[in-house]
């Protein structure tokens, strides 16, 4: 027994070449790397009276003996950030008792443990990017910016891609999130722009094949975003509002038969011609032909309020209201007198 100890204590590393590389328990590969470290930096006479005094537990205490370091061994235990992350999922998706206090708690878990990127990447994989989109419908609105918060630090690009896939309710998830993430927000908006954001919508936008459920989503983001910037003076405009491709695409939604996405159009255009700039208000009028398609909106609200019945020609006469008050601003902004609106 000697012998062995001595050994042990000859050949045990030291802490500091334990340490290196990417050893996970402390520095120590293994836990016979720790033993052997610990046993190396002990008293040797101490650890001779502590092997005799081994020797003389009889079989059952020694059994006893080693359940009770297992089972402090297992105490000691860290669990992995991966663990953490799934019962804090397991928690808001499972519990539907779940306490407010222990709903926030373990959205803040999951706010510390998405900041690493390979973290982030298993928020996904273990079901949770979901699990967290509907925490945005809470009513609890700290519950809500929580779950925003968790979603832009760990999860925007992978929404992004959600909002790409073939399948329209994954599509519409993600571009809610994204939305969600975003509005109103200077920090996930410049997070939008760089992950190439405008181009995303632009996408959506200008595709004849996107579904029009898809595209009444992101046309009334970019209105949202335009708006946003309105109130915030005093930051810079987002680029991609001044996309000529994008603002193109978002012209060209006016020619739609669908009235609410037509709607919606000169809404958002209503709300790029307010911002400081008169960027967007030229590119709109000299590239996009903004004007031609007012005039191409107003014949049709003309044939349709003549020929609708009664809700919809009321529905007709409020977008030709909207019409003319695009039409009036676009010529006010770039230094033109307004143009009366015309009468139907």
């Amino acid at each position: 027994m000697a012998k062995a100890e001595q050994l042990l204590i000859d050949n045990s590393p030291s802490p500091s070449s334990s340490s290196s590389g990417d050893d996970s328990d402390g520095g120590f590969s293994s836990l016979d790397g720790m033993l052997q470290w610990a046993i190396g930096h002990s008293d040797p006479a101490k650890l001779k009276e502590a092997a005799r005094d081994v020797r003389t537990l009889s079989s059952d205490e020694l059994e006893k003996r080693q359940i009770e370091i297992k089972e402090l061994m297992e105490e000691l235990k860290m669990p992995s950030d991966a663990e953490l992350m799934r019962i804090a999922i397991g928690d808001l998706k499972y519990n539907s008792s779940l306490s407010l206090e222990d709903r926030h708690r373990a959205l803040h878990e999951l706010l510390i443990l998405v900041e690493p990127i390979h973290n982030a990447n298993d928020l996904n994989k273990l079901g949770g990017l979901f699990v967290i989109i509907d925490q945005l419908n809470h009513p609890d609105p700290d519950t809500r910016k929580l779950a925003a918060w968790v979603l832009q630090l760990g999860a925007l690009p992978k929404l992004m891609e959600m909002v790409k896939s073939e399948v329209l309710e994954e599509a519409n998830k993600g571009l809610y999130a994204v939305s969600a993430l975003i509005r109103n927000n200077l920090d996930g908006q410049r997070l939008f722009h760089a992950e190439a954001g405008g181009f995303l919508l632009q996408d959506i936008l200008s595709n004849s094949s996107t579904d029009i459920r898809l595209q009444k989503k992101a046309v009334f983001l970019v209105g949202d975003l335009a708006e946003s910037q309105l109130e915030n003076t005093d930051k810079d405009v987002a680029p991609f509002l001044s996309s000529r491709a994008l603002l193109k695409s978002v012209v060209d939604l006016t020619v739609s038969s669908d009235l609410d996405l037509q709607e919606k159009a000169l809404m958002t255009i209503k709300n790029v011609l307010q911002l400081r700039t008169t960027e967007a208000a030229a590119v709109l009028k000299e590239v996009c032909g903004l004007d031609v398609a007012l005039e191409r909106i107003r014949k049709q609200l003309k044939d349709l309020i003549l020929m609708a019945e009664e809700d919809q020609k009321d529905y007709a006469l409020d977008l030709e209201s909207l019409r003319s008050q695009v039409e009036a601003m676009v010529h006010s902004k770039l230094g033109n007198n307004p143009q009366n609106a015309r009468e139907l």
